[in-house]
């Protein structure tokens, strides 16, 4: 009885840290924009970036609006991107409701009224982020209703057979804003899908006989891997807000009757509630990183580290 008192304690007190905001912003300096010669053309995220340049090459110079650190779900650009985005071509949107895009429909009639975007989740049925105890991994498919608020998912791109279907999204608005190089952007797009089929198949491969099991993580970032390689989350957050003591104490019960023993965690993020469940389930935190650019070689890696962590 004393220890399990200690526990919740400890559990408390954690969660009032956490709440007062565990991730560091990075400065104006860390912003990501690659001016190099040719059309500006805007993203959300990072792997975006990689998916425009292997389509465009150096036919366009890609802006980052989301930075290597910062939370796409609370950043906020900073005047030299918007300045940026004033001159693009293009921007393709996630789509799938990533707060900082929300925030961006509202600005972009006015910094660039002639700005062609892109909805990159088009074709991709969304997925609700899971409840504590949820292992069903259903997916519901929606009509237009992309806000995070109503419990999707935004991360389309951690599943490869989404970013299939985002290449030709994004491919098709490269076509529409330069036609001319239609032929070479198609070309290299069938190259990039054939680096993802080596990929599937690397990870189906690392992940053979893992069917159904799960592993945890603090940030809920990798459903859609989950779901595409028949794995199932279990996150500590839900829905983006900071666990309670209650649920804290639901994921330690459930790591501690499925023997897991890894608690993933998302680079930049604090570890500070991660590390106090892997301590009360003698495990380890591992972190991941779901917003890296080098998607092909980062996935893999990933693979193998939720490999190790499946229960």
């Amino acid at each position: 009885m004393k220890k399990s008192m200690m526990v919740q304690m400890m559990l408390f007190s954690i969660f009032i840290i956490l709440t007062a905001g565990c991730v560091d912003e990075p400065s104006s300096s860390d912003v990501i924009s690659d001016m190099g010669d040719g059309m500006i053309v805007a993203v959300s995220v990072l792997p975006q970036a990689e998916f425009v340049e292997k389509i465009a090459g150096d036919n366009v110079k890609v802006v980052v609006m989301v930075p290597p650190g910062a939370d796409p779900h609370s950043y906020e650009p900073t005047p030299g991107q918007l300045k940026d985005l004033s001159k693009a071509k293009m921007y393709a949107m996630v789509g799938s409701g990533i707060t900082i895009e929300d925030n961006l429909m509202g600005k972009i009639a006015d910094l660039n009224p002639d700005l062609m975007i892109i909805d990159c989740s088009e074709g991709i049925t969304l997925r609700e982020m899971e409840a504590h105890g949820d292992e069903d991994g259903a997916e519901e498919e929606t009509d237009g209703d992309h806000e995070e608020e109503g419990g999707l998912d935004p991360h389309i791109w951690t599943s490869p057979g989404n970013v299939k279907i985002m290449l030709d999204n994004i491919y098709e608005g490269l076509v529409e804003i330069d036609p001319g190089n239609e032929s070479i952007y198609l070309e290299n797009k069938n190259a990039y899908l054939a680096e993802l089929d080596e990929l599937d198949e690397q990870i189906r491969t690392t992940l053979s006989g893992k069917e159904g099991s799960s592993f945890i993580v603090y940030h809920p970032a990798w459903g859609y891997f989950a779901d595409y390689y028949g794995l199932i989350e279990v996150p500590v957050e839900i829905e983006g807000k900071e666990p309670s003591v209650k649920d804290m104490q639901k994921v330690i019960d459930e790591a501690n009757e499925k023997n897991i023993k890894v608690i993933f965690v998302q680079t930049g993020f604090s570890t500070v509630s991660a590390s106090a469940i892997a301590n009360e389930i003698g495990g380890e935190v591992v972190e991941v990183d779901p917003l890296a650019k080098d998607y092909i070689d980062n996935l893999a890696k990933v693979a193998e580290a939720f490999e190790k962590g499946l229960a």
